[in-house]
């Protein structure tokens, strides 16, 4: 899949990514959230003030926005990543003692508590632009944003 599609009638969809500035030492996370029509509901960013390696950042990425949408009493989503590596790891079933293995350990023992109707998909680059864009972003922030929809009231 290249481009971005929306989840089918009655879900959201979710991207999730994760971007690295060697120049600020940080590692920013990108996450934005689509109903069934393709229109916005939520998106956040935030930063770590350290460079975590590829993998680690994915995966916080992940388990901050499981965290946050869990908060939030939503289900029914589709997590898009455009990390094979994380997706893998979630949907595998052996353990890994690494610092990456507790983040993905912590992400599946989340996710079954709170998202019995949802799922952990990957997607390349191209389609998950939005979450990438807000990700490069968030490590140029001084903190954490969220971004809310405003619906116009019916005339």
């Amino acid at each position: 899949m290249l481009q971005w599609l929306p989840p089918s009638a009655g879900r959201y969809k979710c991207n999730i990514d994760a971007a690295f500035s060697d120049q600020f030492q940080w590692t920013g996370i990108g996450v934005c959230l689509r109903d069934e029509s393709g229109t916005f509901v939520l998106a956040k960013t935030l930063h770590f003030n350290y460079l975590y390696p590829v993998a680690v950042g994915e995966a916080l990425g992940l388990f901050h926005t499981l965290h946050w949408l869990q908060d939030m009493r939503f289900d029914s989503i589709d997590f898009e990543l455009d990390s094979k590596v994380t997706r893998d790891a979630f949907h595998s079933h052996h353990s890994d003692v690494t610092e990456f293995g507790s983040i993905i350990a912590a992400c599946r023992e989340l996710f079954s508590l709170s998202f019995l109707n949802s799922r952990v998909e990957f997607v390349r680059r191209q389609a998950n632009s939005a979450a990438h864009a807000l990700a490069r972003e968030a490590v140029s922030l001084a903190s954490p944003t969220t971004f809310y929809t405003t619906e116009k009231p019916d005339l």
